[in-house]
Order: structure tokens, then sequence, then C-alpha cells
């Protein structure tokens, strides 16, 4: 008469399912994207959702070492990890950047690129890697502009004058405002014909935007710029690149390290060359909202491809639960 094995086989043990998991997963995900601009449920469908797939990758971890033992999982372990880190090293000497994965982190650029996108990015180190127009100028020219930048952050607004004389602006064209330049860090407006002094003017014109309710509006934004005596106006078949900001931009202050915008203008100061850049979905230029123009040393890459959606996974690690401003509103030029 045979006896029954005292073992259990690794098929014996109770393990906890994991499905239930993975549709909550989903549901959590797609109730998150649809919340995302109600500050208290993009928080809270933000969190279950991390919980979750915290929870899943630590469920999937103690059943694959319930399976096959521990000594197995953990070089299966490692050599994911190897494989990740020899992918992700390939990939930075191939594309030629330290950071050839980075995600948008805002609307700015839709319809584009759109929040939550994972880019892939190529390093820059020509600049004839980058479509853009070239203008060229004398590097006193720029030092000059560059001393004085505080006159060039002009952003096209519709303002209005009130009978004592406060100014009330607006992106949106309103009845009753007028067209101008607002200088934000002054609280002044400066008509176009002020600008005769500056290295960078600015005109301002308006676009249709379409808002995520299903209402439309009129925007005032940049139409074009002129540099030495060339207007250039905007190609969104132009490059986008992702560059550091530096503690001296407006953009660094709100805590943005990294941006990802298109390529407007590159300036040339006698061999020294700067960008001038502009997210699709914004009414102007990083310049005129108090950002420095970008040297090629704070360029991280050109975006090459994108994948929707997986960069969410960074920005809710990261604290990003809410969507920022202007998500709610495209510009159709």
């Amino acid at each position: 008469m045979s006896r029954k094995s005292g073992r259990h086989t690794a098929t014996d043990r109770k393990q906890v399912p994991t499905l239930p998991l993975y549709v909550a997963l989903v549901a959590l995900f797609v109730l998150y994207m649809y919340f995302q601009q109600v500050q208290f449920l993009a928080l809270l469908f933000g969190l279950l959702l991390l919980i979750v797939f915290v929870l899943l990758i630590v469920l999937e971890l103690a059943g694959s070492m319930a399976e096959e033992g521990l000594t197995r999982s953990t070089l299966e372990i490692a050599v994911a990890i190897v494989a990740v880190l020899l992918l992700w090293y390939s990939a930075k000497f191939l594309l030629h950047t330290a950071y050839p994965l980075d995600v948008v982190p805002s609307c700015s650029m839709q319809p584009h690129l759109n929040r939550g996108d994972v880019i892939l990015l190529q390093g820059i180190t020509n600049i004839s890697e980058l479509r853009a127009p070239v203008v060229r100028v004398s590097k006193a020219a720029y030092a000059q502009m560059n001393s004085g930048i505080g006159g060039e952050f002009l952003a096209c607004a519709a303002y209005n004058v009130s009978a004592v004389g406060r100014v009330t602006t607006s992106q949106l064209l309103r009845p009753g405002y007028s067209i101008g330049l607002y200088n934000e860090i002054t609280g002044t407006i400066a008509q176009q014909g002020a600008q005769s002094g500056s290295l960078v003017q600015y005109t301002c014109g308006t676009s249709k935007v379409n808002f995520s309710n299903g209402t439309t509006g009129t925007e005032v934004y940049t139409t074009a710029i002129t540099i030495a005596g060339s207007t250039i106006i905007g190609d969104r078949n132009d490059s986008v690149v992702v560059y550091q900001t530096v503690p001296s931009d407006l953009f660094y202050k709100f805590g943005d390290s990294y941006i990802v915008h298109r390529v407007y203008a590159i300036i040339n100061a006698s061999g020294t060359y700067y960008l001038l850049t502009k997210g699709d979905n914004n009414p102007g230029l990083d310049m005129q909202y108090g950002n420095y123009p970008a040297n090629l040393s704070q360029i991280q890459g050109k975006v090459v491809a994108s994948v929707p959606y997986i960069g969410y996974i960074k920005l809710i690690f990261s604290e990003s639960y809410t969507e920022p401003a202007g998500c709610n509103a495209t510009m159709s030029d």
C-alpha cells in the first residue's frame, strides 16, 4: 500500500487571484483619465491606481517565488534588471543622449503630443539636426537683449483699462477688450510699436480655440515673430525638443524642470545658438512668459517617436495627479 507524500508541490499552494486587481487597475485608470480636471477625484483615483499597481507587482513577485522558488525567481528578476539596463545604456549610446526616454507632463503640445505620452529622444550633436529657421545676429546684439530681457517678456493678450486705470487681461478676446502685449512681470501693457528696440518682436492675432465641453472661443496668440528684420511664422513641421530649464526661468520657478516644446526659431549669435521654443497649444513663445532662450547644452534631445498613455505611470509616481491648466482647450491654428 502506497503512502501519500507529505510534500506539497508549488501548484498546491493557494495564491491570491490577481485578475480582479487587473480589472480594477483598468477601471481606475479610466476613471482617473476622465476625472483629471477634478482635483479631489484625480487625487483619489490616482492614489488608488498607484496602490493597486504596487499591490499587483508584489503579488506577481510572490506568486512567481511560490511557483518557481526563491532562487529561480531572484535569478529571473536579476536577468530582467540587467536586460533593462543594457537596453537603456544601448539606447543612450545609439541615440547620443543621456535621456533617451521622457514623458510629456502637460497639454502644451496638443494635439501633436498629449500629456502622458512616452517620447523617444535623439541627441543633438549639430544644430543642423534641428529643423527650424535660423537667424544670424551679432554677439553684441544678443548680449544687449539678454541684459534687458525683462523687456522681451511680452505676451500677446486681450486687455481692458478701467476708468481708474486698472488693467484687466485675458487670453480670450472679450467684448470691449483690445489686443496688445502684456508684461506679466511689470503688469504693464505695451503697444506693438513699442518693440522697435527689441531684438525679438512679436505680432499678435487671434485663433479659434476648442474647449473640452464642446464650446469654442477666440484666443489671442502670437502669429509671428521678427528677429533682425526676418519675420518667422511658426511651422508645425519643425523639430520638437526637450530642454532643461534653469533657475532664472519662470517655468523653473513653477516646478517645471524640463519642457517639451517645438523649436520656433534659432538665433545664431556669432556661432552660439539659442532656441526660441513654443508649445503648439500655447498662445505664445516660452520667452514671452519669462523663460530665457535655451542654449544647446540644455537640450536633452529631439523627439523622434511617441507612445500614448504609458507615461502616466511616471506622472502618478511623481505625484502629478491633476491636469495642468490649459488641458481643457486646444487651439485650432
